[in-house]
């Protein structure tokens, strides 16, 4: 990994990554594709050594572990389609990653995925199931906030809900009295209380107002404006940033969404420029090729203005947070430690951007649990461009989107359907708004569909000749899921939902 030069120093926590200074010649892109090719035959050093430090690896394991992520993330993608809705999830074993498991609710798929190289299981749910039972588990917490139950995620590997509480007891009783099945979730009992990693100390990495300090995530580009990305409980729209170092103009937050999601992004001035680095520490830094999703099991680092740079593993995707602001949800667990200052920083895996950091519990002394959003929903929420070394930009989403209450984002080869896992529960009779935002030039069809007994039947369709489609439905109360499909073009969408 090519030194950079000694002031680019810390470039994702530290804000003088953005300034235009003196580095060695590289070509970036910018680029929204989740999809770019990942390459971990040079492994960055800096990631190596964070590995074989918080991994517990010698040098030659943490690169067998890499070389063994890119090849299986690959074959997981291939599996994941063909299972579609049998899917019920897939994660990395062994110290090095050597094996994929993947999960299905049909043993007629077995064969299928032992001759991709991986290693079946047969569950009773679907991870669409699972994130089904997730939701309403959230609505009921939600509802009771004396329940306990700050931490929820959906572990595919035990086939069920979790739910992490400090009075499991009252927890338990609260589910049952709402009908929650006891088999699909399980209530542990657990003294994890997350908090937003901001502070209000000085330091590195970029101010907000006076004295709170976070760190940044990515850079992105929005048309000619340059700006990053970072956690939402950072700040609001309108507020201001300073410099890291010398305390100067820098940039305001232009969007900022906290709690319910937690992510922002900031326009900086003239004087920054977006580079495509993440710092791990002692001047070196990590190239974002791409912000492919990694799966569970696959290794992560983490880059922060307190702790700078910290690996570890991804351990559920699609957990719930209680912060004590109100409850954040979509976030990815891991257990790389972060302290207050880190929040906002970048999660990176091998090459390819995972998200920003959200918050957590412990330190990096004794060890922790952190969780961050994932980056591809900011950029597809906000209509931004990661700045990347790798690929071209393909066309812009047009970002219309924006303020439904729930959001999902993919992406669509032509002719080939999207079964988002986008189910919900409607508790009452009313209406349904929809809002599918896809890239300039496609013509991509939406669907609304409700469960009757065993089957989806479609109660409401948006297919016109664009890329942009729109939903209004009033219907009764019922499981409804949401389908994408591509007439003709390949890119990317945002669908935005509320439902009664």
């Amino acid at each position: 990994m090519p030194r950079r030069h000694a002031t680019i120093m810390g470039c994702v926590l530290a804000v003088t990554a953005l300034t235009a200074t003196t580095a060695p010649a590289v070509a970036w892109h910018l680029t929204s594709d989740a999809s770019a090719t990942v390459s971990a035959t040079k492994p960055p050093t800096g990631m190596l050594a964070a590995m074989q430090r918080d991994l517990h690896l010698t040098a030659e394991q943490a690169q067998a572990r890499l070389l063994n992520e890119t090849r299986l993330t690959e074959i997981e993608a291939r599996l994941h389609r063909r299972l579609g809705d049998r899917f019920a999830g897939s994660w990395l074993t062994e110290p090095v990653a050597q094996t994929l498991v993947v999960a299905t609710t049909t043993p007629a798929d077995l064969p299928h995925i032992l001759a991709e190289g991986a290693r079946g299981k047969v569950v009773g749910l679907s991870l669409a199931q699972l994130n089904v039972i997730k939701k309403q588990t959230d609505e009921i917490l939600s509802t009771h906030p004396f329940a306990g139950g700050h931490v929820r995620y959906v572990d595919v590997r035990a086939n069920q809900v979790v739910v992490l509480s400090d009075v499991p007891s009252t927890t338990r009783a609260v589910l049952k009295a709402a009908g929650v099945n006891s088999s699909a979730v399980r209530v542990l009992s657990s003294a994890e209380r997350p908090q937003p990693l901001s502070d209000l100390v000085g330091g590195e990495a970029y101010y907000v107002g006076a004295t709170t300090r976070c760190s940044i995530g990515f850079s992105v580009v929005r048309g000619l404006q340059n700006g990053f990305v970072s956690a939402g409980h950072c700040g609001t729209v309108g507020m201001t940033t300073s410099a890291n170092v010398d305390r100067g103009p820098q940039g305001i937050f232009q969007a900022s969404l906290f709690p319910s999601r937690d992510f922002s992004w900031i326009a900086v001035n003239g004087d920054w420029t977006p580079r495509p680095w993440v710092s791990s520490g002692a001047g070196e830094t990590v190239d974002v090729a791409g912000s492919r999703v990694a799966i569970e099991g696959a290794s992560v680092c983490r880059s922060g203005s307190t702790t700078g740079w910290h690996c570890g593993t991804i351990r559920q995707l699609n957990a719930s947070i209680a912060y004590p602001q109100g409850t954040v949800s979509g976030l990815t667990r891991t257990n790389v430690c972060a302290e207050p200052g880190d929040s906002g920083g970048s999660f990176i895996s091998i090459d390819q951007a995972q998200g920003v950091t959200s918050g957590g519990s412990g330190d990096c002394a004794s060890g922790g649990v952190t969780y961050f959003q994932p980056v591809n929903e900011i950029l597809t929420t906000y209509g931004l461009s990661l700045v990347t070394t790798n690929g071209n930009p393909p066309p812009p989403s047009t970002g219309t989107c924006t303020g439904y209450p729930h959001t999902a984002d993919g992406r669509l080869i032509a002719g080939k359907p999207a079964h988002q896992a986008i189910y919900h529960r409607s508790t009452a009779d009313g209406p349904h708004f929809a809002c599918l935002a896809g890239t300039i030039g496609t013509d991509f069809d939406l669907y609304l569909q409700k469960q009757e007994g065993q089957a989806w039947v479609t109660v409401a369709a948006s297919n016109g000749p664009t890329s942009n489609e729109k939903i209004d439905y009033t219907g009764t109360a019922g499981y409804y899921r949401y389908r994408v499909i591509s007439s003709s073009g390949s890119g990317a969408y945002l669908l935005g939902y509320k439902a009664p």
